[in-house]
């Protein structure tokens, strides 16, 4: 069941990072709308979204269904993460506190 629990981890963790490539696109000025939509970025991120859906499904054959809204949500926390390092966006006392309530749901579930 471990091997099943990481790689779904694994498929939020890609699908965070294809938020984090979402995010930095939307930050850039196009020419017109069709090439905001269609561009590498854009499309890499939406593939890698397409794909996790694929993994997750995979992890679902050796995880009971129950689990996986609970490892979905730390989602959360590889997002706060990579906006942080990537990003750099500030980690506010709000956001602290929201991922420490997060990470205890996840702790109290596993218990």
């Amino acid at each position: 069941m471990i091997k099943y629990i990481l790689v779904y981890i694994c498929s939020v963790f890609v699908a965070s990072v294809s938020q984090i490539i979402l995010k930095t696109s939307s930050g850039k000025k196009y020419d017109n709308i069709i090439k905001e939509y269609l561009n590498p970025r854009v499309i890499i991120a939406y593939s890698l979204f397409f794909g996790t859906t694929f993994i997750s499904l995979y992890a679902y054959k050796g995880l009971p269904l129950s689990m996986g809204p609970i490892l979905e949500a730390t989602g959360y926390i590889w997002v706060a993460l990579l906006s942080f390092l990537i990003l750099k966006e500030k980690v506010t006392k709000t956001k602290m506190l929201g991922l420490a309530v997060i990470i205890a749901g996840i702790v109290i579930y596993s218990i």
